[in-house]
């Protein structure tokens, strides 16, 4: 019996929005190439961003990422970058998400090999950060990326931030890249009937974990100038330990104080179908029921 195929996700992110041109060049490192399927590609001219997602075999995805690093840092000059989306590198972020018959552990493994190869290539500082990251003060992408690319040159100079990877010195044009492993992270968002944002702030801070809520919960208020409501935006980190539908109901409860009923909700992006398959086990009351039950499950093995 041949040896299950390994699936890894990843979601590089790089600091080009607007040029179109340079975004298909970057891009076309993940086309046409075996064991990889470029999944969806998104652009952002105010944050100045372009998101790539891809899967397939590790070892085919490091290299097309590889590649697509190199690519970015030949037509990405980030002395001329501004946007809205805080950065530090042309290459951004790299994070690697375990999708099938593939453990965190090896998909920490990967972002160092990724890593490792890259810093070499291209004389690039790379800094490990979430479950790759050596230390724990490495491991919030904000406190590795603060300062962004125009304080980058004096903070890799610093002892406690020598990067992981690379030189001590910041890349001339394409600053420092971050390469992560992580949960497969949910873009969950709960409507409310109401337009006053503040009761949608207030609800957020209450269910993120910052604001004593929801351990796996991130969240903000959100307005929806064109519906005339407002919605808690949250990015769910670890659906398997905190569920949607324990944040949607606590959402609910939430609401009630402020006279505010839920109207709805969204995912955005892609979402683990278990994550869905959880939820509905809930509201539906199933009793022992699996991923094993779910027909396309069993078809996708």
């Amino acid at each position: 019996m041949s040896e299950k195929k390994k699936i890894v996700q990843c979601v590089p992110n790089f600091s080009e929005g607007r040029d179109l041109e340079k975004i298909e060049k970057i891009v076309s490192a993940f086309r046409g190439k075996e064991g990889v399927k470029l999944l969806d590609y998104s652009r952002d001219e105010d944050h100045n961003r372009a998101v790539v997602t891809v899967v397939g075999e590790p070892e085919a995805v490091k290299n097309a990422v590889i590649e697509a690093i190199g690519t970015a840092i030949e037509v990405i000059d980030m002395t001329k970058h501004e946007g809205q989306h805080p950065r530090m590198g042309a290459t951004d972020v790299v994070p690697f998400i375990p999708i099938k018959n593939i453990s965190m552990t090896e998909a920490v493994e990967l972002a160092k090999e990724v890593a490792k190869e890259a810093a070499e290539k291209y004389n690039l500082p790379i800094y490990l950060y979430e479950k790759a990251a050596a230390t724990p003060e490495r491991e919030n992408l904000a406190k590795v990326r603060k300062g962004q690319f125009e304080a980058m040159a004096e903070k890799l100079q610093q002892p406690e931030w020598h990067p992981d990877f690379g030189p001590k010195e910041v890349h001339p044009t394409a600053g420092v890249t971050g390469v992560a492993a992580r949960m497969p992270l949910v873009a969950y968002n709960v409507n409310l009937d109401t337009n006053k944002l503040e009761i949608a702030d207030a609800i957020a801070k209450n269910v993120r974990h910052l604001g004593g809520g929801l351990r796996y919960c991130k969240g903000m208020g959100v307005e929806l100038k064109d519906r005339g409501i407002v919605q808690v935006s949250m990015n769910m980190t670890d659906y398997t330990k905190t569920a949607l539908y324990r944040v949607f109901e606590l959402i609910r409860i939430e609401a009630k104080r402020y006279g505010v009923n839920v109207v709805g909700s969204e995912v955005v992006g892609s979402v683990p179908m278990e994550a869905l398959v959880d939820t509905a086990a809930y509201y539906l009351g199933l009793e022992d029921f699996t991923m094993d039950q779910v027909l396309e499950a069993r078809l996708m093995e």
